[in-house]
């Protein structure tokens, strides 16, 4: 999948741990950027790498075919589609490249000496249903997943991508969305995270932001923020909460 390289912001201390973000349809990793540099002034997370992926350009139905930067096709989208419907449309051959991609970047991290523990995987909208999916299915242990004002990628069948194993089962996964979200409706992420907790992932929080939008708002970021400073702790700060 030809794709620009990702945006990073490196670790200014020793790299012991990587976050991986990524974005939503139409955009780019460079619009994310501001959340690591917000977090390097604050002097948060020195050891952390932070990857901001960038989407292929690739047509997108909803967008009369013409091409955008986007994780996987959509056909359908906003406040008149059914969770049930959006299921039935979904594009899975582009969801599975850009899990490859999405897994790609994961073993990257792992080749350069990053404990798989200390990989998170997260982002928004699209990209925060990309990293979910690939979260739940890695063959690897992660540390936490997060997905901003997504949903659950092919519900119907995502058990059968799933390793036997499932080595992410007890893994944090971190969800929130706005009740005022127009683009990917409220009931789609409140359905997704009981899906999640349906399918067996023990660690599953779910956040509801009153009167947000298809956006992100500081209370968000905070609570973000002290997820990631729990699966992720600055080494000799101890291991993470197992009660998350």
């Amino acid at each position: 999948m030809a794709t620009r390289a990702p945006f990073v912001v490196p670790a200014l201390k020793k790299h012991t741990a990587t976050v991986i973000m990524a974005h939503g349809l139409g955009d780019s990793g460079a619009g994310w950027m501001g959340l690591a540099q917000n977090w390097r002034r604050r002097g948060l997370f020195e050891e952390v790498t932070f990857i901001f992926p960038n989407a292929p350009m690739i047509p997108i139905t909803v967008n009369f075919g013409m091409s955008m930067p986007g994780w996987y096709d959509l056909s359908k989208l906003g406040r008149d589609l059914d969770f049930e419907e959006a299921i039935r449309t979904q594009d899975e051959p582009g969801i599975l490249r850009s899990r490859e991609y999405f897994n790609t970047l994961i073993k990257e991290q792992i080749d350069q000496g990053i404990n798989p523990s200390r990989i998170v995987l997260g982002g928004f909208s699209q990209g925060g249903a990309m990293s979910v999916f690939t979260g739940i299915t890695n063959k690897e242990k992660l540390g936490g997943v997060f997905g901003l004002s997504c949903y659950l990628l092919l519900s119907d069948r995502i058990k059968n991508q799933i390793p036997e194993d499932w080595p992410n089962k007890k893994t944090p996964f971190f969800l929130a969305h706005g009740t005022d979200d127009d683009i990917v409706k409220y009931e789609f992420g409140k359905t997704s995270s009981k899906l999640l907790q349906d399918l067996g992932l023990e660690n599953v929080r779910f956040n509801s932001y009153s009167d947000l939008g298809h956006s992100a708002d500081p209370q968000e970021i905070e609570d973000l923020e002290k997820f990631l400073q729990q699966v992720i702790p600055a080494e000799g700060d101890g291991q993470a909460s197992a009660g998350l």
